[in-house]
């Protein structure tokens, strides 16, 4: 608090010295300004930056692309991605793990013959390119893994394994009671 002038340093204020009272009205002062920055400046800055970028022609396409795909990836109601799958790609006998993204078109299915799903292959360590792709469900495996320990086995290239033993493991349904 040597950096205020002494008419405004706490001893002064208060009248009395008391250890730490600095400290906690610095971290106070501090929490204040972050509150104010985040809803008031920071709101009115992201807002005038994305104003700025909406008016470049190329960088507006590419900005708003980018925006959508990020608040579905990030979004904690949305259903980007759906389930963890390995599917057999690049070729036969090699997997990848990939993320389905929704069930596949009616008229796609109709057209193959089988059950369709939308599936997104991320390419590592980076996880927002990759391949999308549409493939018969059958030809997928459901993974008893989390969204979130797929992203970091995919970001860290393999080296960060999922907590879990099971969840490369097939993930089984759950037995209906009738059947039991």
């Amino acid at each position: 608090m040597a950096l205020l002038p002494s008419a405004y340093q706490p001893e002064q204020l208060i009248g009395m010295h008391i250890p730490g009272i600095g400290v906690v009205l610095s971290l106070v002062l501090l929490i204040i300004t972050g509150i104010l920055a985040t809803n008031f400046l920071g709101q009115r800055l992201v807002s005038w930056s994305e104003s700025v970028l909406e008016r470049i022609p190329l960088v507006r396409s590419i900005y708003n692309a980018a925006k959508q795909v990020i608040n579905a990836i990030f979004s904690t109601n949305g259903q980007s991605f759906r389930k963890v799958l390995m599917v057999e790609y690049p070729r036969k006998g090699m997997w990848s793990l990939a993320f389905q993204t929704g069930a596949g078109n009616l008229g796609v299915s109709n057209h193959s013959g089988s059950e369709m799903v939308s599936i997104f292959v991320p390419t590592t360590p980076n996880p927002t390119s990759g391949f999308l792709m549409m493939v018969p469900k059958s030809d997928t495996v459901e993974l008893a893994m989390t969204i979130d320990e797929a992203l970091k086995f995919i970001i860290s290239l393999g080296v960060m394994q999922p907590a879990s033993s099971v969840a490369f493991e097939e993930k089984k349904p759950i037995p209906n009671q009738a059947d039991l």
